[in-house]
């Protein structure tokens, strides 16, 4: 990825993989809740155009696993 604007989505779409296999996880209840709360705060981040936001989202999802 060479810029925010196709890294983060990519990164959202990752983290969207990651939380599907925590739901199947009996207990992921909290890492699941973890990983919706990093993707809600991405994309109001994306929605606004708020690119220190996304920046700070996308290092947050990169953290994720």
């Amino acid at each position: 990825m060479s810029n925010l604007a196709e890294a983060l989505p990519a990164e959202q779409r990752r983290v969207r993989a990651l939380l599907d296999a925590y739901n199947k996880i009996p207990t992921g209840a909290f890492g699941a809740a973890m990983l919706r709360n990093a993707l809600e705060r991405a994309e109001r981040a994306a929605a606004a155009g708020d690119v220190v936001a996304m920046a700070r989202s996308y290092a947050e999802l990169k953290e994720c696993e």
